[in-house]
C-alpha cells in the first residue's frame, strides 16, 4: 500500500487550483478577443436585447473578460475578480441567454450557471500556492 505524503498532496492541490484558474479562464478569454475582434457586431447584439449605452456595455464587457481572466490566471486578487466574473455571468446568463425554450439559449444559460458556481469554488477556496495572491 503506498502512502501519500502531506507535500505531494499540496502540490497537487496547488497545480489543480491553477489548472482550475486557466481552464475558467479561456472562455473569458477568448470571449473578450472576439468582441475585441468583432465590436460592430457584438454592438448590434447588445442592442438587441435593450440594453443601455451598447458601447460603453461592450467596453465594459471586454474589461471584464479579459482584465479578469488575466487577473485569474495569474491569481491576482483572484477571490474578488472570480466574484465579479461569478457576477458577470449570472448577469449575461440573464440578460441573453434567457430564452430557455430555445436549446441552444438553454445550453448558454446554464453554462453561463456553471461557470459562477465553478468561480464560487474560487471565491471560497482562493487561488492556492501557485499565485499571485500567495506571493503577497
Amino acid at each position: 500500500m503506498m502512502m501519500t505524503t502531506t507535500a505531494h498532496v499540496t502540490r497537487s492541490t496547488d497545480s489543480l487550483a491553477l489548472v482550475g484558474r486557466v481552464g475558467l479562464s479561456a472562455i473569458f478569454l477568448l470571449s473578450g478577443i472576439s468582441k475585441i475582434t468583432a465590436p460592430a457586431a457584438m454592438i448590434a447584439y447588445i442592442s438587441s436585447v435593450g440594453l443601455p449605452f451598447p458601447t460603453l456595455a461592450l467596453a465594459g464587457a471586454i474589461a471584464v473578460e479579459v482584465g479578469g481572466g488575466i487577473a485569474l490566471i495569474l491569481g491576482y486578487r483572484t477571490r474578488i475578480v472570480a466574484a465579479i466574473l461569478a457576477l458577470f455571468s449570472i448577469a449575461t446568463a440573464l440578460a441573453f441567454h434567457n430564452a430557455l425554450a430555445d436549446q441552444n439559449q438553454f445550453i448558454h444559460f446554464f453554462k453561463n450557471i456553471a461557470m459562477a458556481g465553478g468561480l464560487a469554488q474560487v471565491v471560497a477556496f482562493g487561488a492556492g500556492r501557485l499565485s499571485l495572491d500567495a506571493r503577497r
